[in-house]
């Protein structure tokens, strides 16, 4: 019998080369991760705000500042690609775009939409 060769292992995700679906991939579960994180926060300036009118003022100001205003950039391009990218995956889960070119064109679709959502956004926040 002949001996196999072990599989190569090479994990530094800096120097793989990923394909748009793989970096679609690790994006959406990215994006999931963000937004699961901000609940907190945001339901804290929601109560917050909802106190009285001392602390909506309050969350006025800290939704003006600039580390929140910077999340919530960040939040756009969460919502943005997991919204993008669940639709893709929702296609390609009843069939609609499997082969090779159409998955590859729908996975840059993917990434680039949710970076142009989000500058389109930024520009608008300055």
């Amino acid at each position: 019998m002949a001996r196999q060769k072990p599989a190569p292992k090479f994990l530094n995700l800096l120097v793989i080369k990923l394909p748009p679906g793989g970096i679609a991939s690790i994006g959406h579960r990215i994006s999931g991760v963000l937004m699961f994180l901000s609940i907190p926060l945001l339901a804290w300036l929601f109560g917050l705000s909802l106190e009285n009118t001392q602390g909506f003022q309050q969350a006025r100001q800290h939704l003006h500042s600039t580390p929140v205003m910077l999340l919530s950039v960040l939040l756009v391009w969460s919502l943005s690609h997991h919204l993008l990218a669940g639709i893709r995956h929702l296609l390609l889960d009843v069939g609609i775009g499997l082969d090779k070119a159409t998955a590859r064109l729908s996975a840059w679709l993917v990434n680039l939409g949710a970076l142009l959502a989000t500058a389109w956004y930024a520009v608008k926040l300055l």
